[in-house]
């Protein structure tokens, strides 16, 4: 009795082991493939659940559904016009092919080599094929140029700046390029995008040379046109000082002939009133001017100079 109950609980963990061996799930982020020596068998299982296979035999390999990540090397590439440029490009993909993905590349990181041998190239062959302004803009938008001193750029300069393509055209064709080389790998590539692009250390050191040769013309600019108008007011003083100056040397010169004509009138209608006293004051004053200490003067007896000193001394 007690060797037929070993022999059933026996019995009831090796087939417990076999179902719990031959028993495997799938997640809603996951699918799988079983294979058996190596080799895929059945079809793959995409949908969530639980699945049985062949214990001990058969293997069941999950691979990712969801999107997964591609991050690219920076690199030096030039651009149409020669100009080289750093560009940092990522993508994201997925595994639609269970089945292919295991039997070419059967795991991610090889399937991340793949996609570096494969998108590299193609961004590199599109940043060749044009200008760097077509990487850099998406639209023929307006360019705010209302940033002191930026409206004088010269209209062959704004004309530069028009775009035929744009970067996001550019991101589509490379993704257009790269994504039929990867069907067979049970790869689709969803997105590639440009994450950031840069000048390399030499251009860059030529750039910021150029926008401060710019800025330093335009500060001169204004420089210039500053010391031109202040030219101008100091002109514009220098009138308004000699025209107000004048304007009050005329007005004073006529208060002062108003003045002197008045006063010569004055004078006249005194002195016309006593000629004889006018003369005699006259000559007085003459004699004031005439004769002091260090004065010598020669005359007859008979002259009218000293007629009222004559009249004095009689």
């Amino acid at each position: 009795m007690k060797s037929k109950n070993i022999i059933l609980i026996s019995i009831a963990v090796i087939a417990f082991l076999l179902v719990f061996s031959s028993a495997y799930t799938v997640d809603e982020t996951q699918q799988a493939v079983v294979t058996q020596f190596g080799r895929v068998v059945g079809t793959p299982k995409l949908n969530p659940g639980l699945y049985f296979k062949i214990p001990f035999i058969q293997h069941a390999t999950y691979f990712p559904k969801n999107l997964l990540q591609w991050d690219g090397d920076p690199g030096q590439i030039p651009t149409l016009e020669k100009t080289y440029i750093w560009v940092d490009t990522f993508a994201r993909w997925k595994i639609v092919d269970p089945i292919n993905f295991f039997q070419t590349v059967s795991n991610t990181v090889s399937a991340l080599a793949r996609l570096d041998d494969i998108i590299d190239p193609a961004v590199r062959n599109f940043i060749t094929s044009y200008r760097l302004i077509e990487a850099v803009r998406n639209t023929n938008r307006e360019l705010n140029i209302s940033e002191v001193g930026l409206e004088d750029v010269k209209k062959e300069r704004l004309d530069a700046y028009n775009i035929t393509t744009g970067r996001e055209k550019i991101t589509a064709g490379i993704l257009k390029q790269a994504q039929p080389k990867l069907v067979k790998f049970g790869i689709e590539l969803v997105d590639v995008k440009i994450k950031r692009i840069n000048y390399v250390e030499q251009v860059r050191q030529s750039v910021y040379g150029r926008m401060v040769a710019e800025r330093n013309q335009i500060a001169e600019k204004f420089r210039s046109e500053g010391m031109g108008e202040a030219r101008k007011i100091l002109g514009e003083k220098e009138r308004d000082l000699k025209q107000i100056t004048s304007e009050a040397y005329r007005t004073a010169q006529e208060i002062k002939g108003k003045a002197d004509a008045e006063a010569t009138k004055l004078f006249a209608d005194a002195y016309g009133r006593n000629p004889e006293f006018y003369s005699f004051t006259k000559t007085l004053e003459i004699y004031k001017e005439a004769l002091d200490d260090t004065s010598d003067l020669v005359l007859s007896t008979d002259s009218e100079f000293f007629k009222y000193l004559k009249g004095y001394s009689k």
